[in-house]
């Protein structure tokens, strides 16, 4: 006997099976991508850019290599967003997915700079490079998976769902090494940094076959049909689009950036003012997994008051932050340092991306949609996220206080509250951006 299939307020029929996909593919492929920005802070430094002076020299080594990953980003957002709007949203996750797999668990094969000196490191920046070209066409599919398939009522509280398993995908990294490090520390150098790369051929398996499954996105298909498709899609979407995505861009500043300030490169802070890293890394594994509920709640509210009012809340929330945040770290209290993650990344960060999926959706017309989108979030990327942690370190290392850091956050902050000021300026958008219903004009 067949049951009826139930589906959460507000769905349009089947909708549930593009939340689960793109939640578990989401995932799985942040956790790969996660997995070099954690083994940065905790093991990289030591194995493949070692340094014989300040052990935060070969951290910002590491970090550099992260950044050359964010570089690569834009790239793979023109390559995917590309192939997205031609061929299809499926067929390009797919292949960002097997990308970013493979290359992962050829990471935890590589001969480390004691075996073959220089030539481990330039192994693992090519891999983070192919991990980065992934990246960049991930993200936007992921989000289109739900976005163009939700009825515009609860456009922000489904999208939000995608985030959601970058949520979760941080988290699984981040246990992965907390659990790897519990062995002994020659054993985990040795081999036991290795085990959590390795395990993504498992992971690439289980999320390609739930991609390889799902029906092709509604509003793509419905674009297909009824309007041209485009020989660039990428430039195609610089003409129609180029105030939004500078907006978008913005809008990623603070968002971007100061996630891996709080995620990436407050391990290396801890560690340098004598905190436990296990607490660290416990720290973020909790405030990221109660962040998958927060992103959700700012998704929902979105729906209820608009875009601009959540999006700047968090922004305005990071920004008071940013001098606390490290005064908790200084404390060295469990409790005090766990409470700090859960605010700057369940509450301030948490508002920003709950929403931003929605809000980005609806700045971009169908047929250009995962181009544009994918060029604003990968090109910000770059100068946001991927610079942060280094940026950060080299503050730290220079003046030995985390007082210029938060500085560099409230910068941040003030570029995206401009973003979002702006986003509202013109008339075709204010509609859809303040109470979550869709432009009028999007072409």
């Amino acid at each position: 006997m067949s049951h009826p299939q139930t589906t959460l307020p507000g769905q349009r029929p089947g909708v549930r099976r593009y939340v689960v996909a793109s939640l578990v593919g989401n995932a799985l492929e942040w956790y790969d991508f996660f997995l070099y920005a954690t083994a940065s802070a905790v093991v990289f430094g030591r194995l493949f850019f070692p340094a014989d002076t300040d052990p935060l020299v070969g951290t910002m080594a590491a970090f550099a290599g992260f950044a050359v990953g964010f570089a690569a980003r834009p790239l793979g957002g023109i390559i995917f967003g590309h192939i997205g709007d031609r061929l299809g949203r499926k067929r390009s996750l797919v292949l960002t997915l097997s990308i970013m797999g493979i290359s992962t668990a050829l990471m935890g094969l590589l001969p480390t700079y004691a075996q073959v000196g220089l030539l481990a490191p330039a192994l693992l920046i090519a891999l983070r490079i192919l991990q980065g070209i992934a990246a960049g066409g991930e993200w936007g599919g992921g989000v289109l998976l739900i976005s163009e398939n939700a009825n515009t009522s609860r456009r922000g509280m489904l999208a939000a769902f995608s985030q959601g398993g970058i949520s979760l995908g941080f988290v699984l990294s981040s246990l992965a090494f907390f659990l790897a490090q519990l062995m002994p520390e020659p054993q985990f150098l040795a081999w036991g940094w290795r085990l959590p790369f390795i395990v993504s051929v498992v992971l690439l398996g289980v999320g390609a076959y739930i991609r390889f499954k799902l029906p092709e996105s509604k509003e793509f298909t419905e674009a297909r049909e009824t309007r041209p498709q485009h020989r660039l899609a990428a430039l195609d979407a610089l003409r129609a689009h180029p105030r939004e995505i500078l907006v978008a861009m913005g809008l990623r500043v603070a968002e971007n950036g100061g996630s891996y300030v709080f995620l990436s490169f407050s391990i290396v802070y801890g560690v340098h003012v004598g905190v436990d890293k296990g607490l660290l890394l416990l720290a973020v594994a909790v405030s990221m997994l109660v962040s998958f509920g927060t992103y959700i709640f700012f998704g929902y509210l979105s729906d209820r008051i608009g875009r601009r009012p959540v999006y700047a809340f968090g922004a305005v929330g990071m920004g008071l932050m940013a001098f606390p945040f490290f005064a908790m770290i200084d404390a060295h209290t469990p409790a005090v340092v766990i409470l700090a993650f859960l605010i700057a990344n369940g509450v301030c960060h948490g508002a920003m991306i709950g929403t931003q999926p929605a809000f980005f959706h609806e700045l971009f017309s169908a047929e250009v949609r995962y181009s544009g989108m994918a060029i604003a979030h990968e090109v910000a990327a770059v100068f946001a996220g991927g610079f942060a942690p280094l940026i950060a370190t080299a503050l730290l290392l220079n003046y030995n206080s985390s007082v210029p850091v938060s500085l560099y956050l409230i910068g941040m902050v003030l570029v995206t509250l401009v973003a979002v000021a702006a986003a509202g300026r013109k008339k075709h958008n204010r509609q859809h951006l303040e109470t979550g219903q869709p432009a009028q004009v999007l072409s």
